[in-house]
């Protein structure tokens, strides 16, 4: 079973998580191939999807959101997995409604979304991220939370791999 993990980040949480996601799938079995979506040139080969963006104002970045412009007739023939990463402008990194995140995958029939908070650090942003973050009551910190996403990186697994034994 081929997987494309396929993140884009901003800060590095999305990658922490991406990486923490494709170990988990490796060590079940799986072969996955990670790279950032504004790298993916064709999609033929891959079994399964895993998409992850970084969230701003509640949107995915630009760059996974033109990946799935490009892809969606290949995405919507096979399994997909998504979560989004991000504080969501709430304080200890807690998201008000994940329904609301990411509204990119509305056009995408997923086999589940989950939103993972992130990291807010200031010293990375830029002056207009920070003053957003800010006044939107972010509050410092690394809220990247390990267990959960092995976890959800298992839930994968358990329905991916049976298939390729």
């Amino acid at each position: 079973m081929k997987i494309l993990l396929t993140s884009s980040s901003r800060h590095g949480s999305t990658d922490e998580v991406a990486s923490l996601v494709a170990e988990r799938l490796r060590a079940a079995g799986l072969e996955v191939d990670v790279t950032r979506p504004e790298l993916v040139d064709g999609v033929e080969g891959y079994d399964a999807f895993v998409l992850g963006s970084a969230i701003y104002m509640t949107h995915w970045t630009q760059e996974m959101t033109d990946f799935t412009q490009r892809f969606v007739a290949q995405l919507s023939t096979k399994p997909v997995w998504a979560f989004s990463v991000g504080l969501s402008g709430l304080p200890q990194g807690k998201v008000s409604d994940p329904h609301r995140i990411g509204p990119v995958l509305l056009s995408l029939d997923v086999e589940n979304h989950v939103t993972f908070p992130g990291r807010f650090d200031p010293t990375r942003l830029s002056l207009r991220e920070r003053t957003i973050a800010r006044l939107g009551g972010a509050s410092e910190g690394d809220y990247v939370d390990a267990q959960a996403v092995r976890a959800w990186a298992d839930t994968i697994c358990a329905e991916l791999a049976p298939a390729s034994a």
